[in-house]
């Protein structure tokens, strides 16, 4: 059963990181909190070496961090950066992007979309990323009938977003209002990243997320460019590009609800925070060293973290989470999470850094050179209402609290 946090919390708006819960039938109920009694674990790929960026290994304290606030942006969920732009763009619930300007919040959004979407709950403008070149945008919202919306505009040399160069990608339907997913990312490769969460309800009740020919509960990875016969391509290399069964934009399946997901600066590895059911919140890890291009399976909903859910689901090659916690004192719904890469904190450099939406923590855990998992800090125990941890262009990190509209930065403590 949830702690009487996770009840006090959920009388808040939770949005889309927070969604161990059904919309559609009580967060308590028998079918939502059964779990198999079977625990068999499915091996994940052996570890190998990292082959960049060692791991500082000075050992880290909260009282190294502080948290400043930067700007408030009401409904604050997600913040990306352009190339040779040092602009924060932090993308609003509400359907607005702002941008951060050497510390300043610019009080006209760079693109207002709050006309053309429904936002509330889990859905809304939910994810934002850039081109290479910084001359696209991409956008994930939900439209006014609930669907998820992937969308690209043309970005000036401003930076300021051209509302009439919209160009839709893509358009997938969302069967519940919840488990929308929202993070979209370019990879190293250049290629577009989208997750998509398993489609809402409890217990993955259409058992879409392995099923290779639905989009939903899937990472999917598609090259913007328009091919000639859709608004993008499909990547050559993708895992199901030849499966006539199969839909060729997949990634990697077996996805809850990849909330947020981020590439490791220093190493290009994809790290995903797969917000758990009523019992697990796990953290994966796509090793590039592994095969980028590899058809993951992470699990659900044949697994909840390591544990056994539905049995009526194929449970071999699954990869494992590298990280996973029980719902209780530590949190109930995992808001991902940045591997860190900046200069700021040296002893945090290396560390994975996660919040959760429901305890208000915010926490380091290491990550040895050999990919297994070392101590773990707390460094704040008041983010209620984390709905990201996000990276600036240096690596340095930033909380976005959706409830409360901050945007704070991770910095050394006294600094």
């Amino acid at each position: 059963m949830r702690t009487a946090l996770r009840y006090a919390l959920a009388a808040l708006v939770l949005v889309g990181s927070a969604c161990s819960s059904s919309s559609q039938s009580s967060s308590n109920s028998a079918a939502d909190t059964s779990v198999s009694s079977d625990t068999s674990v499915v091996n994940a790929e052996p570890a190998t070496t990292t082959t960049a960026a060692p791991v500082v290994t000075t050992p880290l304290t909260a009282e190294q961090v502080a948290f400043t606030e930067v700007a408030k942006v009401p409904g604050a969920l997600d913040l990306a950066y352009r190339s040779g732009d040092n602009t924060l763009f932090v993308a609003s619930r509400e359907g607005q992007i702002s941008a951060i300007r050497n510390g300043v919040l610019d009080p006209k959004p760079v693109l207002d979309l709050t006309s053309t979407i429904s936002a509330g709950g889990e859905r809304g403008l939910l994810g934002l990323t850039f081109s290479t070149d910084g001359q696209n945008a991409y956008v994930d919202y939900t439209d006014t009938n609930g669907n998820t919306v992937i969308a690209e505009y043309a970005v000036g040399t401003d930076g300021v977003f051209e509302p009439n160069s919209q160009r839709q990608l893509l358009t997938i339907n969302q069967p519940y209002s919840n488990h929308n997913g929202g993070a979209l990312r370019i990879g190293p490769d250049g290629f577009l990243y989208i997750g998509m969460g398993d489609g809402g309800a409890a217990n993955d009740p259409d058992r879409r997320a392995l099923n290779t020919s639905e989009l939903l509960g899937k990472i999917l990875r598609i090259d913007p460019k328009a091919s000639t016969s859709a608004p993008y391509s499909i990547p050559k290399d993708n895992p199901f590009a030849n499966d006539p069964k199969a839909r060729p934009e997949i990634w990697a399946i077996g996805m809850r609800n990849p909330w947020r997901f981020n590439f490791d600066q220093a190493t290009g590895d994809l790290w995903i925070a797969d917000v758990g059911q009523n019992a697990w919140e796990e953290i994966d890890v796509a090793w590039v060293g592994l095969g980028g291009i590899h058809g993951w399976n992470f699990g659900w909903s044949a697994y909840e973290g390591t544990h056994r859910f539905n049995v009526d689901q194929p449970g071999e090659q699954v990869t494992m989470p590298i990280y996973e916690y029980q719902h209780g004192d530590a949190g109930c719904s995992i808001s991902g999470g940045v591997r860190y890469r900046g200069t700021a904190v040296p002893s945090l450099v290396g560390s994975y850094v996660y919040g959760d939406y429901c305890s208000g923590q915010v926490r380091a855990l290491r990550i040895n050179d050999d990919r297994s998992i070392g101590a773990e800090v707390t460094l704040s125990a008041t983010m209620a209402g984390t709905g990201a941890i996000a990276q600036g262009p240096d690596g340095e990190l930033y909380v976005l609290r959706v409830e409360t509209g901050e945007v704070l930065a991770l910095v050394a403590a006294n600094s």
